[in-house]
């Protein structure tokens, strides 16, 4: 049964692999050969150091390791693994293109353990490079310049999966270790690959004002992709029933593929945005926070967004029949925190993939009746 599983497995993934200059990589870079998507290039986040010791490592003649690319139907590459090494080279040749299309500034590098002479030095001497004046900067030579374009990386060649789920299945198991990305980065990406629209429609209900009102986001909670995780959550456990056999995480994610997949409809969106404008209207920044004694108390938490937001949404339409939608959900919201069941909710020891089986449940039949 297992040779027979890993036999079915492996024919979902083809591959081919070719050993190339960095030089040969910058080109198809330069020509649009190889593809950054720009919502990848937001996970580039290496600092100086990092960058420095990657070059230290190219001038030292350390092997790479490989990058990874998908083989798109027009022939051009897909870049999905290699992300900070690819960008951090192209950054350092003053190559490299911002997310909206820009040319970034050069970067300089640092002094690092091997070769502490690598201390402000650059590509090519330049105005545009920050923080270091063009006369203290230290052009890297023409022979080393050549060593750096002949040094050789493998590519592996992901070439055209027949089924989208191995794709992002790949995608995510090379980019979940090392990198600094996390779940909803890479998720966003997945999104991306399987439809461009949806993304977008999600994104457009992830900056919506009344939806990060009554979320509370942070600004760095904005900048980790906290409301589109939110957003994700919501769709799924809208459309996707949960039998909890699969990790919670893993069930976002293969529920968010399908629904980018069947695409995001106007009355789920618009489902959505008057959820959120109800809950603002109803109670504000304190709609997903906890009463106790009356009084809202704490950050916002996922009981609260699975047991109200979700409930509310799958009950919208029904909702707005109501002679007054707001304080018929200002009511349920207020009533809810004195349920026993909320209690069990929070229970320190319960599991996510066990809590979600209740809470929305209980969400979309709260918000059905009162």
């Amino acid at each position: 049964m297992l040779n027979e599983e890993i036999s079915t497995a492996q024919r979902l993934v083809k591959t081919d692999a070719y050993q190339m200059s960095i030089g040969e990589v910058v080109n198809m870079y330069r020509d649009k050969e190889i593809i950054i998507d720009p919502e990848f290039q937001r996970l580039f986040r290496w600092d100086a150091g990092q960058k420095s010791r990657l070059f230290e490592s190219i001038l030292l003649g350390i092997p790479l390791p490989s990058i990874f690319v998908f083989e798109r139907e027009d022939s051009k590459w897909e870049l999905i693994d290699g992300l900070q090494r690819t960008s951090t080279i192209l950054e350092f040749m003053g190559l490299l293109r911002s997310p909206e299309g820009d040319l970034k500034a050069p970067s300089v590098l640092e002094a690092t353990r091997y070769l502490p002479s690598l201390y402000n030095v650059v590509w090519e001497k330049s105005d545009q490079i920050s923080g270091v004046p063009i006369d203290q900067q230290m052009e890297l030579t023409s022979d080393l310049k050549l060593a750096v374009r002949r040094s050789r990386i493998a590519v592996e060649i992901l070439k055209r999966p027949s089924d989208n789920n191995t794709k992002y299945d790949l995608f995510q198991r090379l980019n979940a270790g090392g990198t600094p990305a996390n779940a909803q980065e890479l998720r966003n990406c997945i999104i991306i690959m399987a439809n461009r629209e949806f993304f977008q429609g999600l994104r457009a209900l992830a900056d919506n004002a009344d939806f990060l009102a009554v979320a509370g986001m942070t600004d760095d909670q904005i900048e980790k992709q906290r409301p589109m995780e939110y957003i994700s959550r919501l769709l799924v456990h809208l459309r996707v029933p949960y039998d909890g056999r699969l990790d919670v995480e893993e069930y976002i994610n293969e529920g968010i593929i399908s629904q980018a997949e069947q695409g995001l409809d106007n009355v789920t969106a618009e489902g959505a945005r008057e959820t959120f404008r109800i809950l603002n209207e109803a109670h504000g920044v304190n709609a997903l926070r906890r009463l106790e004694n009356g009084v809202p108390r704490g950050k916002v938490s996922l009981v609260a967004f699975e047991v109200i937001a979700v409930g509310v949404a799958a009950n919208i339409a029904a909702i707005l029949q109501r002679a007054d939608p707001v304080e018929y959900v200002r009511d349920r919201v207020a009533a809810l925190w004195q349920a026993p069941e909320i209690e069990q909710f929070f229970s320190a020891g319960m599991r996510g993939t066990t809590r979600i089986q209740r809470t929305v449940p209980f969400g979309r039949e709260w918000f059905a009746n009162g």
